[in-house]
């Protein structure tokens, strides 16, 4: 059996249930693969009170603070990961196998892939239980979610569906869809984000919306102190959303969306709908005393200048929908 290249990857934050292979006009199988938006969770820090009082005064963080505070936050995050479930092959709900791929049902709680501390991820269990002509779990692995998030996974079972994969990911030739609960109500019915992302240089290794404030904030940090993925130009990022309804949740009001990640940045649903003042719900990081900047990483003056939204949900609205959520996400 040849690999289809044409494959289609919806993911949504409602559901995360339905696999449904079609037939397009090419006779191709086209995949629609139902998954959640990856969120990072951690603990609010120090770190992030001294970030928010250096920026607000207008000082810069040299590149040994930087360093300190990117190292602090990977080793929480390592200790995290150390806390991943070990799956076995009963464990793993299949929603669809061929000669070529496998997609699995990915549950809260279970890395994708494995880290430096080598703690049990989903990739070894699928590599160990239904196998590859690769003989590796890492060549297996064409796309990921955070730990957190359940949802379902294609992994290439082929050096071919590695490829074909690998190409229709590079091209932006799937369509990646989600459906998330955001707080307060969305004014328009639909609209487009279009705010470009960078590595956040204040709360590493976190995501912000970039502008020329910050891109000369890190233009004499040297890369060979604070990585290179630090110092990468800023990535443009679309995102566009419609409004499905208008609800209450837990008694406060929140906005269900229909949201395309066009561009599929890292974060970039969580960064663009903390930035324009409607945070998911149950987000932890970019949601309100998150560990990642507030608002995107956006200035009020900034906000007004380049999102202007009316209808933002206030503090007092955020903090309400946080703590009826209580660190889970709504989605």
């Amino acid at each position: 059996m040849r690999f289809a290249s044409a494959v289609i990857l919806t993911c949504s934050l409602a559901s995360t249930s339905a696999f449904v292979p079609t037939q397009n006009s090419w006779g191709f199988a086209q995949r629609s693969l139902f998954s959640a938006v990856e969120t990072e969770v951690a603990e609010t820090s120090v770190d992030q009170v001294e970030a928010v009082d250096a920026a607000s005064s207008g000082s810069a963080l040299n590149g040994a603070e930087i360093k300190a505070r990117l190292e602090a936050q990977l080793e929480k995050l390592s200790e995290k990961d150390s806390k991943s479930l070990k799956l076995s092959k009963e464990d793993i709900k299949v929603a669809y196998e061929d000669d070529h791929i496998i997609v699995v049902d990915k549950p809260a709680g279970v890395l994708c892939v494995s880290g430096k501390n080598g703690a049990p991820n989903l990739a070894d269990a699928v590599c160990e239980s239904f196998g590859c002509e690769m003989g590796r779990s890492d060549m297996m692995v064409v796309h990921r979610l955070g730990m957190d998030t359940s949802g379902l996974v294609v992994f290439a079972k082929t050096m071919e569906a590695v490829r074909g994969m690998n190409s229709v990911f590079r091209t932006r030739k799937i369509e990646r869809k989600y459906e998330a609960l955001v707080c307060g109500h969305v004014e328009k019915d639909e609209g487009l984000i279009n705010l470009p992302l960078m590595r956040d240089y204040e709360f590493p290794p976190f995501m912000r919306i970039s502008t020329d404030e910050h891109q000369k904030a890190i233009v004499d940090l040297d890369a060979a102190e604070v990585g290179k993925k630090l110092l990468e130009a800023p990535k443009e990022s679309l995102t566009k959303y419609e409004v499905v309804s208008r609800e209450e949740f837990q008694g406060s009001q929140v906005t269900r969306v229909s949201l395309t990640s066009i561009s599929g940045r890292t974060h970039q649903l969580n960064v663009h709908f903390a930035a324009f003042g409607h945070p998911i719900v149950g987000d932890t990081t970019y949601g309100i005393n998150g560990n990642a900047a507030p608002n995107g990483g956006l200035s009020d003056a900034e906000i007004e200048s380049l999102v202007g939204n009316g209808s933002r949900a206030d503090a007092s609205l955020q903090q309400a929908i946080a703590d009826a959520a209580q660190g889970k996400s709504c989605v």
